[in-house]
């Protein structure tokens, strides 16, 4: 497994609220859903970044 760095991250209390819940829904623990929503996160703009560069190249 990948070496994992811990940080300070501060944030709204009613948006870590709801991170709580929805984590709790997912069966998932808050730092968990937070990883898995940065990791979506990251996937969509690599694939929306390789998209724009397949329309660059197309232009060419």
């Amino acid at each position: 497994m990948a070496e994992k760095k811990a940080f300070v991250l501060r944030i709204n209390p009613d948006m870590l609220r709801e991170l709580e819940t929805w984590a709790q829904q997912d069966f998932r623990s808050l730092n968990g859903q937070i990883e898995f929503l940065l990791s979506e996160a990251l996937k969509k703009q690599r694939r929306s970044k390789s998209k724009g560069s397949d329309r660059d190249s197309a232009k060419d």
